[in-house]
C-alpha cells in the first residue's frame, strides 16, 4: 500500500487495491508452490487477507463484505459498504487461464457507486468507475457472453431470437468488462450470483454508460441481509429494452 493511501479518493483506492491484489495473485501462481484446487484456495485466501486488511486500515468507518470472509450484521447499519471478490473466477485462475478478475466495489445506500475490476491475466488491465471511456461503436448482430459450462437458458433464447453469437467466458467480472471494452454487447446471467460477484463490475459498467439491472428490469440493490442476487443484465443501452422484453416473454 502506498503511504498516501489515506488521502486517495474512493475510486483511486479501489483501483490501487484491485491492481495490487492482482499482482499478488500472479505472484502466487508463478511461485509454483500450489497447483489445481490448492492454487485457487491459496489465491482466494491471500488476496482476501490483503484486501480486508487494507480496507480496514484505509476506510475503518465503512462496512465490509467479502466473499472469503465470514459475514457479520455490522455492515447492515452502514451507509458505505465495500464489497469485494478477491478472486473472481477461482477455477479459471487455478487452470492458469486469463479470464479471471479482482473486484473492489463500494455500495453507498445500497447502490453500486464506486468500482474497480482488475484483469491481471489480460495485460494487468484495471477498469474503473472514476475513469470512464466512451463505448466503442458496434454494428451487426449482438454477441452474448455466457458461462463456459452452463450458459443461461435466457441468454441462449435471446441469442437465437436476435441471431446473436454466444461467447463463452470465465468469471463474471471478465464477462462484464468484455461488454465495457466492446468485445461483446450483452451479458445476461440467470444462474445465481452474490453481491460480490457484480457490485464492482456494475459500478464500472454503469459509469461507462451501460445498462445494468436485474433481468426483470428492476434495480440491483446491495448490502442486503441475504447477499444472493439471482440474475443480472449488463448490456449496451440500445439493446436493453429488446432484451428485457424477450426475457419477459419467457417468464
Amino acid at each position: 500500500m502506498e503511504p498516501d493511501a489515506l488521502s486517495l479518493s474512493d475510486g483511486a483506492l479501489a483501483a490501487q487495491l484491485a491492481q495490487s491484489a492482482g499482482r499478488i495473485l500472479l505472484e502466487v501462481r508463478a511461485s509454483g508452490m500450489f497447483a489445481g484446487k490448492a492454487l485457487g484456495a491459496a489465491g482466494d485466501a491471500i488476496a482476501n487477507r490483503f484486501l480486508v486488511d487494507a480496507l480496514r486500515l484505509q476506510r475503518p468507518d465503512d462496512g465490509l463484505l467479502s466473499e472469503e470472509s465470514k459475514d457479520t450484521p455490522e455492515r447492515l447499519g452502514k451507509s458505505r459498504v465495500w464489497i469485494v471478490d478477491p478472486l473472481d473466477g477461482t477455477r479459471e485462475f487455478s487452470e492458469e487461464r486469463s479470464d479471471w478478475a479482482v473486484h473492489v466495489g463500494l455500495a453507498v445506500d445500497g447502490v453500486a457507486t464506486i468500482g474497480a475490476v482488475a484483469l491481471p491475466g489480460l495485460n494487468g488491465a484495471v477498469l474503473r468507475s472514476d475513469q470512464p471511456a466512451p463505448l466503442p461503436p458496434h454494428e451487426g448482430k449482438p454477441r452474448l457472453l455466457v458461462s463456459r459450462t452452463r450458459p443461461a437458458a435466457e441468454a441462449v433464447a435471446v441469442a437465437e431470437t436476435l441471431g446473436g453469437e454466444l461467447v463463452p467466458m470465465g468469471s463474471a467480472g471478465a464477462k462484464a468488462m468484455a461488454v465495457v471494452t466492446g468485445q461483446a454487447e450483452i451479458y445476461l446471467h440467470s444462474g445465481g450470483q452474490y453481491e460480490w460477484d457484480n457490485c464492482a463490475p456494475v459500478a464500472v459498467a454503469r459509469a461507462h454508460g451501460l445498462h445494468c439491472s436485474r433481468i426483470d428490469g428492476s434495480p440491483l440493490a446491495y448490502n442486503n441481509p441475504d447477499t444472493y442476487l439471482p440474475d443480472l443484465l449488463i448490456c449496451r443501452p440500445e439493446c436493453a429494452q429488446q432484451v428485457l422484453a424477450l426475457v419477459a416473454e419467457r417468464a
